[in-house]
C-alpha cells in the first residue's frame, strides 16, 4: 500500500471494496428516457431565504430560531416528560455527523456500541469511520428487539464484549426500527433504560422515523413512544438519554441536511459544539427548515399527507408482494420500508459465506433492482430490505413487476 496514507486513511479505503456496501453505478430509471434503468429499493427518502441565511451566524451549531423552533415541534409530537428546550438541541448537517459527533465523545477507538438486529446497516459507517467505534451485534437467539428479553439477550452480549477486552459505551436502538417498520413498547424501552442505568452507559435513540407512522389500517400495531416521553427517575441518569431527529424522513427533506441531538448533558453538548465547525448545516437550510416548524398548520398537514402516502405506498408493496407469494415481517407500522424474506430463492449460504445474497442481489440488479444484501445484519440469511416510499408510485409498481 502506498505510504501517500496515514494508516486510517488505508482503512478507511478498505471500506470502498466492501461488497455491495454502495450502489452499483448504473443508469436510473426513467419511464421517459431510460425504461431499462436501475430501480433502487435501496434509498429510504422521500420558502423565502434571508440574506442573512448566507453568514455564518445565522447558522451555527443551528443559529437561534430553528432549535426554538425544534423544541417547539418535539414537544407537541414526542410528549417529552420533561419539555425539551432549544438550548437542548445540537444541530448538524444532518443525522449522520451527529452520530459521528456523538461516537467522538462518548467513546475511544475500538469501543463498541451494543444493537440488537437486525438493525440499519451504516451505524457502521456512522459511528466507524471517523470515531473509530465498534458496531457490536448481540445474538438474537429468536429474540424479537422489541420484547423485555432483549435486556438478557444485551446483559449477555454486554459480559462478552467486556470479557473479550471491548467496552461498551451505549446501546443504539432505532424507534421506529429501521428495517422492520416497528415502534418499541414503553415496557421495553424502560427495561432497555434501566439497563442502561445499571451498567452506566447511554442510551443513544434514533427517532428519524418518529412521525413516519401511518394508519388508521394498523391500530393493533404498537404506536410509537419516545424515549423523552418516558420518566427517566430510577431507570437512568437523563444526561445518558441521546435522541437523534432530523427533517429528512419524516419530512422528505433529505436534500436539507438538517440532524438534531437532543440531550440533557451540557458536557456532551459543549463537547459535540467543539467539533460543529466541521458539521454546521448550511444557512439556507436553516432557513428553510426554520419556515416549515414554526408554520404548524403546514407542519400538521405535510406530515399527513406524508403518511398518506407511506399507507398507499406500503399497501401497492405489500399487494405485490402476497400476489408473488414472498413473505414479509407483519405488523409494519412505520417508516418506509417493509422487510422481505428472499431466502427461498438464495443458493447455499452459511454466516461466514455471505455470496448467497451476493449472487442473489446481483441476479436483481440483472433484472433492472438493486436491494443491498446482509446490510441490516439479519441472522437468518436472506432478508432484504425493501424501500418504497423513495420514488413515484408508478416507478414503485415497475420495480415490483420486475
Amino acid at each position: 500500500m502506498s505510504t501517500l496514507l496515514s494508516e486510517r486513511g488505508e482503512e478507511n479505503l478498505t471500506g470502498l471494496d466492501i461488497p455491495w456496501r454502495f450502489a452499483p453505478p448504473l443508469p436510473r430509471y426513467n419511464k421517459d428516457s431510460n425504461p431499462s434503468g436501475l430501480i433502487l429499493f435501496s434509498s429510504a427518502e422521500i420558502v423565502k431565504i434571508p440574506g442573512d441565511a448566507f453568514l455564518y451566524s445565522f447558522s451555527s451549531a443551528g443559529g437561534s430560531r430553528f432549535p426554538n423552533a425544534m423544541a417547539s415541534f418535539l414537544n407537541d409530537n414526542f410528549r417529552p416528560f420533561t419539555p425539551v428546550t432549544g438550548d437542548q438541541i445540537l444541530t448538524a448537517s444532518g443525522v449522520t455527523p451527529i452520530e459521528d459527533m456523538i461516537g467522538l465523545n462518548i467513546g475511544d477507538p475500538g469501543d463498541g456500541i451494543l444493537v440488537s438486529s437486525p438493525i440499519y446497516g451504516r451505524f457502521e459507517l456512522d459511528f466507524g469511520n471517523e470515531a473509530r467505534l465498534k458496531i457490536v451485534y448481540a445474538k438474537m437467539k429468536g429474540m424479537d428487539s422489541f420484547d423485555v428479553g432483549i435486556v438478557e439477550i444485551f446483559q449477555e452480549a454486554f459480559e462478552k464484549a467486556s470479557q473479550a477486552g471491548t467496552k461498551i459505551r451505549a446501546v443504539l436502538i432505532s424507534n421506529p426500527s429501521n428495517p422492520l417498520g416497528q415502534c418499541y413498547p414503553p415496557e421495553t424501552l424502560k427495561r432497555i433504560m434501566e439497563f442502561c442505568g445499571r451498567t452506566k452507559i447511554h442510551l443513544i435513540s434514533d427517532e428519524v422515523y418518529a412521525m413516519s407512522v401511518f394508519g388508521p389500517g394498523y391500530l393493533e400495531a404498537v404506536p410509537f413512544t419516545s424515549v423523552l416521553s418516558i420518566d427517566p427517575t430510577g431507570l437512568m441518569d437523563p444526561e445518558y438519554v441521546q435522541v437523534m431527529y432530523g427533517m429528512s424522513k419524516d419530512f422528505g427533506a433529505a436534500g436539507l441536511r438538517l440532524g438534531c441531538l437532543i440531550t440533557r448533558s451540557k458536557q456532551l453538548l459543549d463537547a459535540c459544539i467543539s467539533l460543529i465547525r466541521f458539521h454546521n448545516p448550511a444557512g439556507p437550510s436553516i432557513a428553510i427548515g426554520t419556515a416549515i416548524l414554526e408554520d404548524k398548520t403546514f407542519t400538521a398537514s405535510l406530515l399527513k399527507s406524508c403518511r398518506d402516502k407511506l399507507l398507499k405506498g406500503y399497501s401497492i408493496t405489500t399487494r405485490a408482494l402476497e400476489a408473488a407469494g414472498i413473505e414479509y415481517r407483519k405488523g409494519t407500522n412505520a417508516g418506509l420500508f417493509v422487510y422481505i424474506d428472499l431466502s427461498p430463492y438464495l443458493g447455499p449460504i452459511s454466516e461466514a459465506d455471505p455470496r448467497g445474497e451476493f449472487e442473489l442481489a446481483q441476479c436483481l440488479v440483472d433484472h433492472g433492482v438493486f436491494l443491498h444484501p446482509g446490510e441490516e445484519h439479519n441472522e437468518a440469511p436472506g432478508w432484504f430490505r425493501v424501500s418504497f416510499a423513495s420514488m413515484d408510485f408508478e416507478s414503485l409498481e415497475e420495480g415490483l413487476r420486475r
